[in-house]
């Protein structure tokens, strides 16, 4: 064998050895979960709140380590996407079957002025006893809208309190260990959110 013919041949030794180990790297590497919502995990933004829950208790991210949380902005006079929404989160739940109690709630409201802590005590605890809104001040709705990324906007109805708001619609789902992992978007269906749901509780 030539000079020219050995260093041909010991160039795809070296090839073959790199990729054995590469492919063994691969196999050992473990598989990334995958998910029906859109996976936002290690995203910069929805990280954490400090608002008042309708009981008038501080309420962190932190409260609620080792559930999976399902984070929503809304208003108790939206006509159709929140009561929605809530009702799905109660059928994930009992789909959730034995784990349904690692699922908690969080409403968040985008009409403080109008949301008081007993119409919003009233309103959660109608889907599930166990779910909590939390009732911002308007300036700190400001600063958690920025930090979730959501749109909220009073539209003026034919009187002064006859305003609606819109607002964005999907929910941000977080894992046990309070890491924002999802953004799932409204009308996703319940099958989709409980099976990733029952992902996150498995990790």
């Amino acid at each position: 064998m030539n000079f020219h013919s050995q260093r041909r041949l010991f160039a795809w030794l070296a090839l073959g050895v790199a990729f054995c180990g590469l492919a063994l790297v691969t196999a050992c590497s473990p598989d990334k979960p995958k998910f029906n919502a859109i996976d936002v995990t290690g995203a910069n933004y929805a990280k954490a709140f400090a608002l008042k829950d309708h009981t008038g208790q501080e309420r962190k991210l932190t409260d609620f380590k080792g559930k999976v949380v399902v984070v929503f902005f809304g208003y108790t006079q939206c006509p159709d996407v929140c009561p929605t929404t809530m009702t799905e989160l109660v059928e994930v739940k009992r789909l959730l079957g034995a784990d349904g109690d690692k699922l908690q709630a969080v409403f968040i409201t985008v009409d403080p002025v109008r949301d008081t802590a007993e119409l919003l005590n009233a309103y959660v605890t109608n889907f599930d006893p166990g779910f909590v809104a939390l009732i911002p001040t308007p300036e700190q709705l400001v600063e958690v809208a920025k930090e979730f990324k959501i749109y909220y906007k009073q539209v003026d109805g034919k009187t002064p309190t006859s305003y609606t708001m819109e607002h964005s619609a999907g929910s941000y789902i977080f894992d046990p260990q309070g890491q924002v992992r999802l953004f799932s978007r409204y009308g996703s269906g319940v099958q989709a959110i409980a099976q990733d749901i029952a992902v996150l509780l498995k990790l």
